[in-house]
C-alpha cells in the first residue's frame, strides 16, 4: 500500500504530465522541463515518479540531475586554493560543470546504440563523481527531459544585496565579501541553461527555516543507516549556511519566473497549484 506521501507524488506527477502533455506531444525535439526546489523539497523523488509515468504513457524520458554535475572534489579543491576556501564544499553556482550539462542536452535529440549520450553521476558518500566508466549511457533520443535541481533559474542578485551577511559563515569567512561575488558572477553562466527550459515548474517552501529543518530530517535517516560522510547536526547547519542566502533569493523571486508553481506547507502537503 502506498504511502500519503507517495500518493500525493502520484497524484501530482499525473497533474503535471497533464497540463503539459499537449505541448509534449507537439514538440519536434524533446520537451526539457526544469523542475527547481530547495534541499529537501522531495524534487528527485517526484522527478522519478514523473519519469516513470510519462514512459507508461508513450513517451521516452530522462531525467538529469543538477547534482551529478558538480566538479570532482579535485576541482574544487583547486577552486578553493585558487579563488576562495569556501568553494571546496559542493552546492553554490560555480561548483557545477554547466556546459557539459549544455553538451549532454545538445547530444539527446541525437542518442542511438550507434551515438550513445553518457553523462556524469555524483557519489554524494564519497563527494566526487563516479568513474566514467558507471556514466549512464543513453540510447534513445527522449520525448521528454526533466532537469532537476536547487538552483534551477534563480537570477544574480544585486550588489546592493550581496552587500550584507545573512549568516555567520559569511560574516566570518567571507567578510569582504568575495566569495558571494565571485558566486553571483558565475550564476550568470548558468542562464543559458535556463533558457533551455521549455517550462519551470517551482516546488515552493514555505519558508528557509523549513528547509534547514526538511534537510536536517534528510540528513538523520542517513544518520541512523550510517552513511559515509553523514554530517551531525553540527556540520550539517554550516553546511547549510553555503546555501542560504540563494535559497532566500529563491524563495522569494522564483515564484514569479515559474510556469508552474506547486506550494507546499511545512509537512510538504501541497496547498496550491498555481499554472503562468
Amino acid at each position: 500500500m502506498m504511502s500519503l506521501a507517495e500518493m500525493q507524488n502520484e497524484a501530482l506527477a499525473g497533474h503535471l504530465l497533464d497540463h503539459y502533455a499537449g505541448r509534449i506531444a507537439r514538440s519536434r525535439r524533446p520537451y526539457i522541463l526544469g523542475l527547481s526546489g530547495l534541499q529537501g523539497s522531495g524534487k528527485s523523488t517526484l522527478a522519478r515518479v514523473m519519469k516513470a509515468q510519462a514512459t507508461t504513457r508513450g513517451w521516452p524520458t530522462e531525467v538529469l540531475s543538477l547534482d551529478d554535475f558538480y566538479y570532482a572534489r579535485s576541482d574544487r579543491e583547486a577552486l578553493a586554493r585558487d579563488v576562495h576556501p569556501l568553494l571546496r564544499t559542493r552546492g553554490v553556482p560555480g561548483t557545477h560543470e554547466i556546459e557539459l550539462l549544455l553538451s549532454v542536452l545538445a547530444a539527446l535529440p541525437h542518442a542511438s546504440d550507434k551515438l550513445p549520450v553518457t553523462h556524469p553521476r555524483f557519489n554524494k558518500g564519497r563527494d566526487t563523481r563516479f568513474s566514467p566508466s558507471r556514466w549512464p549511457r543513453i540510447t534513445q533520443a527522449p520525448k521528454l527531459v526533466i532537469v532537476e535541481g536547487w538552483a534551477l533559474g534563480i537570477r544574480p542578485q544585486s550588489q546592493a544585496a550581496l552587500a550584507r551577511p545573512v549568516n555567520a559563515l559569511e560574516r566570518e569567512e567571507d567578510p569582504d565579501g568575495s566569495w558571494r561575488q565571485w558566486v553571483n558572477k558565475q550564476l550568470r553562466s548558468y542562464q543559458p541553461l535556463w533558457r533551455k527550459f521549455d517550462a519551470l515548474i517551482v516546488l515552493q517552501a514555505p519558508s528557509w527555516e523549513i528547509v534547514r529543518r526538511w534537510r536536517g530530517e534528510q540528513e538523520q535517516e542517513l544518520l541512523a543507516r550510517h552513511a559515509p560522510l553523514a554530517m551531525d547536526a553540527q556540520t550539517m547547519e554550516r553546511f547549510l549556511r553555503h546555501f542560504e542566502r540563494l535559497s532566500r533569493h529563491a524563495l522569494a523571486t522564483l515564484p514569479s519566473v515559474a510556469d508552474t508553481c506547486v506550494e507546499y506547507d511545512d509537512d510538504r502537503h501541497v496547498t496550491g497549484l498555481n499554472h503562468d
